[in-house]
């Protein structure tokens, strides 16, 4: 059950990459650390010791690093980032710098990451075909087709089809992509499925229908898709699964009638209820990550009080119901970034929303998606004035989340 599916998938199967390109696992260390700063020069020398240290096995080492590089001018970063891309010996220097370039903006990122389709190193492509699926380029879409029948990384395959599902204004890609909802191993049908959801793909709605209607661990996936579509006639297959689906899928029917738009209250009631029984009793650790992941998916379709309800569950809690939420609440940030930044605006303590950002960002390890996330939260307290609750939130997050 998952609305974050490829990253909370990410989390267990990085964890498998070989020595040479695996991230290296440090505790995040506390204290606090700068803010947002404007940008500070570094000599040739000092970039290329940063990129060096991009790879090293102390957090502290490498987050100090990235930190150095985001914050140095771009016209002297950049060809070092490329460079390394390319031709540093350790491959998640090389990993790291292409996720770094990802944030900065600069013209010459597409022809890398087009270059990084072909990589020998997974998480250079994963990067790649994530970068394409925010950053559209029609051109790429026959690239990512052919790659369709060459691709087999489990860590990768994911982030290929995220990135078509962005492209389903191609017939090509509809078919293409409509086809895997219902062949392939189940790890890659959820990639599908969910890619298929965030990007509202009707064309897929009958096969999702087919796959709702069957037990297994791909049912709650499709339900959730076939919310977040929110074509009102599949009420009639929700409303006929929520009489006779498992308990544990019942979270992601009410959160997708809700999606629907249809008596939304009741359904959040219910989400609510289930969590915290969830929470509150043993046993039911299933039941409590289809909860909070139904309520993270109406929050990130735009619901700010769904957002601001789960912050008040997920403050005080504790595992297992605080891993739970905290990643739903992580799946918002990355995916409504916008909406989660006015939640914690609104707080009047938003320290400790803060801190279980914090705690999901760990869990999570998705490196491009949380750059992403540090570029929108960074621009967001540049564009705030002195002292405003936006500057002090965006704050916040960079010293929290170690941008």
């Amino acid at each position: 059950m998952r609305v974050f599916g490829a990253l909370l998938s990410a989390v267990l199967l990085f964890s498998a990459t070989p020595a040479a390109v695996q991230a290296p696992a440090t505790p995040r260390p506390a204290g606090a650390q700068p803010e947002a700063q404007p940008e500070t020069p570094l000599t040739p020398e000092q970039i290329k010791e940063a990129i060096d240290q991009l790879g090293r096995i102390d957090y502290s080492i490498r987050m100090s690093a990235a930190r150095r590089l985001r914050r140095a001018p771009t016209a002297a970063v950049v060809p070092a980032l490329i460079d390394a891309v390319q031709n540093h010996p350790d491959g998640y220097s090389r990993f790291r710098s292409l996720v770094l370039l990802s944030g900065m903006n600069d013209t010459r990122t597409h022809d890398v990451m087009a270059r990084a389709l072909t990589d020998k190193n997974d998480r250079l492509r994963t990067v790649a075909y994530g970068y394409f699926e925010h950053n559209a380029d029609p051109l790429m879409v026959p690239r990512f087709l052919d790659a369709l029948a060459t691709e087999q990384s489990e860590f990768v395959r994911p982030a290929l089809t995220r990135a078509l599902a962005a492209y389903a204004s191609d017939a090509r890609v509809r078919d293409a992509l409509n086809g895997l909802v219902m062949k392939g191993q189940d790890f890659y049908r959820s990639a599908v499925i969910e890619a298929i959801g965030d990007y509202k793909g009707a064309y897929a709605l009958p096969a999702l229908t087919q796959v709702a209607k069957l037990d297994g661990p791909l049912q709650d996936d499709a339900v959730l898709a076939i919310g977040k579509i929110g074509d009102k006639k599949s009420l009639e297959a929700l409303a006929a699964l929520q009489r006779t689906a498992h308990r544990n899928v019942q979270p992601a029917i009410a959160a997708a009638i809700c999606l629907l738009g249809i008596n939304c209250s009741s359904h959040l009631n219910f989400l609510d209820q289930s969590l915290r029984y969830g929470m509150e009793n043993n046993g039911y650790e299933e039941l409590l990550r289809a909860s909070a992941n139904g309520l993270a998916a109406i929050a990130i379709a735009g619901s700010a009080d769904v957002a601001a309800a789960l912050v008040e569950r997920g403050v005080p809690s504790r595992d297992p119901g605080r891993a739970a939420i905290a990643l739903a609440l992580g799946a918002v940030a990355i995916r409504n970034t916008s909406l989660m930044l006015t939640v914690l605006q609104k707080r009047s303590d938003p320290a400790p929303a803060v801190e279980l950002l914090g705690e999901a960002f760990d869990m999570l390890e998705e490196d491009l998606e949380e750059e992403r996330f540090y570029v929108a939260v960074r621009r967001a307290y540049w564009a705030a004035p002195q002292n405003a609750p936006a500057r002090r939130i965006a704050a916040a997050l960079i010293q929290t989340l170690d941008f």
